[in-house]
């Protein structure tokens, strides 16, 4: 599992899917290039100070490196946008909530938000 580092790669994971939980939102994109997984960590000066947000940073990579081997799907980046309930959670609650975003990410039907939209339109779901 490699680390997204670049600014684009943030960006790009931003206009893609969403789904929020209580301690984070989960970003996630389809590269579809390479079957490699990349991840990447959020945590606005809003939570807090530096300390406070290395310390929830640290926590969401354990959390990511516990459940994204066996959640994520090959060939997405996926970005954590920490909240501040992933200060003070539990670690099995972070990793709880990190399996229900992935999972509501990907949808259990395997929806993607063009066929929402297009059903959104009118069209019909079949």
């Amino acid at each position: 599992m490699d680390r997204l580092r670049k600014r684009r790669d943030f960006l790009a994971a931003a206009r893609a899917e969403k789904a929020g939980v209580a301690s984070l939102l989960l970003q996630g994109r389809n590269r579809r290039d390479t079957p490699d997984v990349r991840i990447g960590f959020t945590v606005t000066k809003k939570v807090g100070n530096a300390v406070v947000r290395n310390r929830i940073r640290r926590r969401l990579r354990e959390v990511a490196r516990a459940v994204m081997p066996a959640a994520s799907r090959p060939g997405y980046d996926y970005v954590m946008v920490a909240r501040l309930h992933a200060l003070h959670a539990p670690f099995s609650d972070l990793v709880r909530d990190l399996e229900r975003a992935v999972s509501r990410l990907h949808g259990s039907s395997g929806k993607t938000s063009a066929d929402r939209s297009a059903r959104a339109d009118g069209a019909r779901s079949e």
